[in-house]
């Protein structure tokens, strides 16, 4: 691969920013930036940017807002004659037509440790399931879903309480640098790409609201991960006194005495409520009720009537 190729970036959210960021300031070649279309938000639901095309924007890069990578999009971009397609969490699979519209095809970053995690949530599913490490891969990307060869990988700690939103910036800070890394191997010839273990794949599937929902029948170590990865979007949800109530910032108090009804309050602590589960109790730090802020769970406890021996959900 030459030294300074000549790059289409394809992105769309908050993650990928840094690294279009990046590469701006290592002042390679950007023939185009191609990002999702502008989408309603907020309250007013008014058409916003996404944050790449903010920063393209902001730069002076010609934005692609394709709705379909289709051949309309591929009359687009072949005659920018890319050296290379550099991929961050872009929001659709990539067609082969459109890797091959570029010489060396396309170049992605994903938030896991390949082949674990392939899919759309490898942050929040790593921290709902209590994973210890994760990180991030470079791969060459083919036409299946994050199947292609391993370029590069860089691992971290899952630290103590992390959520899922602290992880995603930690990772998202960590991409910009792993790419670099990447591009100049690629360059100097130092880098092998590796295939992936079919054998060791796992697959990961899109968040929903309806997962947001607790089942505090559940083992608290199974809650810990759930609403740690929930957090901050769609927030674990349960119901106090028949309204909706968010949880955040879990901590286990106990976590294999068996006893009492998942649900139920079991005492208040400095910390904030603790509740009974399947197995064990969990402290929730911070709660958050409709249309309102989160706050700590000791001043929800204050303005509300809810005591020992309250059942939520």
């Amino acid at each position: 691969m030459p030294s300074r190729p000549r790059i289409v970036f394809m992105g769309t959210p908050q993650f990928a920013a840094p690294t279009l960021e990046r590469i701006i300031r290592e002042r390679y070649e950007i023939l185009g930036v191609v990002t999702q279309p502008d989408r309603p938000k907020g309250r007013g639901q008014r058409l916003s940017p996404s944050p790449v095309k903010v920063v393209a924007r902001e730069n002076n890069l010609h934005v692609l807002q394709p709705i379909r990578l289709d051949d309309q999009f591929l009359e687009a971009i072949n005659p920018l004659q890319p050296d290379l397609l550099v991929v961050v969490a872009f929001g659709q699979i990539i067609p082969g037509k459109v890797l091959r519209s570029s010489t060396w095809g396309g170049i992605n970053i994903h938030a896991s440790l390949l082949p674990r995690y392939r899919g759309s949530a490898p942050i929040q599913w790593a921290i709902i399931n209590n994973e210890k490490t994760t990180g991030l891969t470079t791969m060459f990307m083919d036409e299946g879903m994050d199947t292609g060869p391993i370029l590069m990988q860089e691992e971290i700690d899952i630290l103590e309480g992390e959520t899922a939103g602290e992880l995603h910036d930690r990772l998202a800070a960590l991409a910009p640098g792993l790419l670099i890394k990447t591009l100049k191997g690629l360059a100097e010839g130092t880098i092998r790409e590796m295939a992936q273990d079919e054998t060791l794949a796992t697959y990961t599937s899109k968040i929903t609201k309806e997962q947001g929902l607790i089942d505090w029948s559940l083992p608290a170590e199974r809650l810990y991960g759930l609403i740690r990865g929930l957090d901050p979007w769609p927030g674990a949800l349960t119901y106090c006194n028949g309204k909706p109530l968010k949880v955040f910032r879990p901590l286990i108090a106990e976590s294999w005495i068996r006893y009492g009804i998942p649900g139920r309050v079991k005492d208040f602590t400095e910390k904030g409520i603790e509740i009974e589960t399947g197995l064990g109790t969990v402290i929730v730090k911070e709660v958050q009720s409709p249309g309102k802020k989160r706050i700590p769970a000791r001043e929800f406890m204050q303005g509300n009537r809810i005591g020992p021996g309250s059942i939520l959900g």
